[in-house]
């Protein structure tokens, strides 16, 4: 919270009434947040946000946008008045509806949020308490605040299932987190945090996890939200076609700073500064067509069925995955591109079928494979918040395989751990000591990758690894990893529903729906028509730099 000593300035609250008319619901003023490392301990402080300053109106909604590492969550979640551990405010103003969150107590604060001011974190299997059902959770905050009974509450939230496209939404609430899938989860968020319809929300990448037929419906699910309750949000994203669709106005940040600050229309057809526009180029990669595979698969996924419990969630899938060669895996969330992968490293025995391994057959769990089958085949995880240990350094997290695996210690696992740091552009003596809490939502994934490239593997499986990244520093993550791949000559299995990844990374497509493989072809086929319906779906959900694109495809598809 901040320091009364480090805020000297007087606290005046802004005017009521915007420009057009709206109410002003929240007004930032030359906001300062600084870092101190995990403990918070008083020491040499790290500039985070370095004086930034918005306004937001009811009915409004703000889109935040910026490279990893700009300080787009950290001002989202200063909008509540909260800082991570380790951060502190240290100087500005933080009005919502008149009142300073900045100079409240800890009470105060926690009185509106969730009840006013209500938060959509980017990594909703981090959010969610994993021993509690997802209606238990979803109900609590009304509840708490007095909002609604636990009975309103409850079929209030199965209406926010429905209106988010969730399956089977009056039973799914009865469900643990572990038993959705990851964009499941983050649908069952979106709708815990409007429950309590809230004046604010804040949305901290909330489509991240969603595949693109399903993100069209939660887009304009948050959409009409904000609008009937005349609420207002800020949505914090890397993906500048969604929030073409979603903001009335954008402010992009750069290293804390306010770079550029526009109309969303204007800013698209005219942006005014060269890191805007750096921004709006990005995605020209695109990997070079390769020859038909010469050789045999490096590993097959052969008429692969599997359960979770007694729920059948893959039926008879196969694949093939070829050494220097890619295949993307696509499909809605739900449809088992993860549980493919789970099968593959043996996470999750099949009940039927085989994973192969240069032609001989695996062992269907990794508790029993031997250390070089492990090393051979890697996975990069999906949410990279759950994927890694708290308590350990990023020296610790990258520099374990490299003893597992390599028997490296000492002065010679050090350094290799600095190169792989430089590998995925973290520079070594900055991030080397860090923990998982001091590092953005995409610094965490890019430790997660050199940890997997940490073992020296053949086969690496790709679960979603740019959802987290802004899109700078996503095309710089698959362009490292095409180089690794003509490098090393590494197999890779990348499973997305990003479109224009797929465009730009594979060689070969496997399109997935409702746990079985419903097409399969070279990617120069997959996008030539005819299409498959399934696929035709898929490609045209992809959203374009247009901030008509979402009203247009809706009443295309209402008609």
């Amino acid at each position: 919270m901040i320091d009364p000593a480090l805020n000297d300035s007087a606290a005046t609250p802004p005017t009521n009434t915007a420009a057009n008319g709206g109410d002003i619901l929240l007004a930032v003023k030359n906001l300062r947040i600084d870092g101190y490392g995990e403990s918070g301990a008083k020491g040499e402080a790290t500039p985070i946000v370095r004086g930034v300053s918005l306004t937001l109106r009811r009915g409004e909604v703000l889109g935040l946008i910026g490279e990893s590492g700009a300080g787009k969550s950290t001002i989202g979640l200063a909008a509540m008045g909260y800082t991570r551990d380790g951060c502190r405010i240290t100087g500005g103003e933080i009005f919502f509806d008149g009142c300073d969150l900045a100079k409240n107590t800890d009470a105060q604060n926690n009185a509106i949020r969730g009840k006013r001011i209500a938060y959509v974190a980017q990594s909703a299997a981090a959010s969610f308490n994993p021993a509690h059902r997802l209606i238990d959770q979803c109900c609590e905050s009304a509840v708490k605040h007095g909002v609604k009974t636990r009975e309103q509450a409850a079929n209030d939230s199965a209406a926010l299932y429905r209106r988010l496209q969730l399956p089977e939404p009056d039973s799914i609430g009865f469900r643990y987190p572990h038993q959705v899938s990851g964009g499941q989860l983050q649908r069952a968020m979106t709708a815990m945090a409007m429950s309590c319809n809230p004046d604010l929300i804040i949305f901290d990448e909330p489509t991240t996890a969603l595949d693109v037929t399903t993100q069209i419906e939660v887009l304009a699910a948050i959409r009409d939200a904000v609008k009937t309750q005349n609420s207002a949000a800020i949505y914090v994203t890397h993906d500048l076609a969604v929030v073409a669709q979603m903001a009335h106005r954008i402010i992009v940040l750069k290293d804390g700073v306010v770079v550029e600050e526009n109309q969303t229309r204007a800013m698209l057809s005219a942006p005014r500064e060269e890191y805007t526009k750096t921004l709006w180029a990005v995605r020209a990669f695109q990997k070079q067509n390769k020859p038909p595979p010469q050789s045999d698969a490096l590993a097959q996924i052969k008429n692969v069925s599997a359960k979770y419990g007694d729920e059948p969630v893959l039926n008879n899938v196969s694949m093939q995955i070829h050494r220097g060669r890619t295949l993307a895996v696509v499909g809605e969330s739900g449809s088992g591109k993860s549980t493919t992968a789970r099968c593959c490293t043996g996470l999750l025995p099949p009940v039927s079928g085989e994973v192969l391994w240069r032609g001989e057959p695996l062992p269907p769990s990794f508790k029993t494979r031997s250390r070089e089958q492990l090393q051979k085949m890697q996975m990069i995880y999906q949410m990279a918040d759950v994927a890694v240990n708290p308590a350990h350094t990023v020296r610790d997290i990258i520099g374990r395989p490299l003893e597992f695996y390599l028997g490296l210690r000492g002065k010679e696992k050090h350094a290799r751990v600095c190169e792989l740091l430089e590998q995925i552009e973290l520079e070594p003596q900055q991030f080397i000591s860090r923990k998982p809490a001091e590092l953005s939502g995409g610094q965490k994934q890019r430790v997660c990758i050199a940890r997997a490239l940490a073992a020296q593997p053949e086969f690496v499986i790709c679960d979603e690894v740019t959802s987290a990244l802004d899109q700078l520093v996503a095309e710089g993550i698959l362009r490292l990893l095409q180089n690794l791949q003509d490098k090393l000559g590494l197999a890779y299995m990348f499973i997305t529903h990003d479109i224009s990844t797929v465009r730009a990374i594979a060689d070969d497509v496997a399109v997935m729906k409702n746990g079985e493989v419903i097409e399969s072809a070279p990617r120069d086929e997959f996008f030539t028509p005819p299409h498959d319906p399934y696929s035709e779906l898929l490609l045209s959900s992809a959203p374009e730099m247009d901030p008509d694109w979402l009203d247009n495809l809706l009443q295309k598809r209402a008609a």
